[in-house]
């Protein structure tokens, strides 16, 4: 079933997806991450991981997922839609999760990574994102979405799934660039600053639909 239920759920969402009408806001902000010419730390909510997966399913991006069990579901799926996928949470994993992202992005792979982890709470930044970026230059890019039409899932998350004939508005958020080896309550600082601007990207998406939140 590991197998055959995520292969089966990365076809129904090309689908499905490919049915949405779907507008792009805050290019000039990807332009801006990728003129480092290092490779992008993209942070997403966990709300929004489904179609994260599928957009940028072209892309040539690593992406954390939790070691949990049910997280392998969510690696499958990942891998059916094209990424490479690394196992790793704050409970499990998580330490040699980091250092395998961190070799990732210093060979020039972007990262994808769920910046309120596999258990929340929910729109709060775990501190991961920053340490990566510290660590190797790469600059953190908010992105976010919303949907004309949609379900929410009754889970801690309230993941949502666009219904298919949809508009969707896919927003990335202006760049975070942290300076080098940070620690302590400079990382805090920098973490705090993130889940500020993810966070206002998120308001910002939803309110094109006059939506406070999903």
């Amino acid at each position: 079933m590991v197998r055959v239920v995520p292969f089966l759920a990365a076809w129904l969402l090309r689908i499905w997806f490919a049915t949405c009408r779907v507008s792009i806001r805050g290019a000039d902000f990807r332009r801006m991450a990728d003129e480092r010419n290092n490779a992008v730390i993209a942070a997403f909510w966990h709300y929004s991981l489904f179609y994260i997966f599928y957009h940028l399913r072209t892309e040539s991006a690593a992406v954390l997922v939790s070691a949990s069990e049910d997280g392998d579901y969510i690696a499958r799926l990942a891998e059916n839609l094209n990424f490479t996928t690394v196992r790793g949470s704050r409970n499990r994993k998580g330490l040699r999760a980091l250092k395998e992202l961190i070799g990732c992005l210093k060979r020039g792979e972007h990262i994808g990574i769920v910046a309120d982890g596999s258990q929340g709470p929910p729109l709060v930044v775990q501190s991961g994102a920053i340490l990566m970026a510290s660590r190797t230059g790469s600059p953190v890019l908010p992105l976010a979405w919303s949907a004309s039409r949609y379900v929410t899932f009754k889970s801690w998350d309230r993941t949502v799934l666009p219904l298919p004939f949809s508009h969707i508005h896919f927003c990335y958020g202006e760049p975070l660039f942290v300076p080098p080896d940070l620690s302590g309550e400079h990382i805090e600082r920098y973490r705090k600053k993130l889940e500020e601007r993810m966070n206002e990207l998120y308001s910002q998406a939803w309110s094109i639909y006059d939506k406070e939140e999903h």
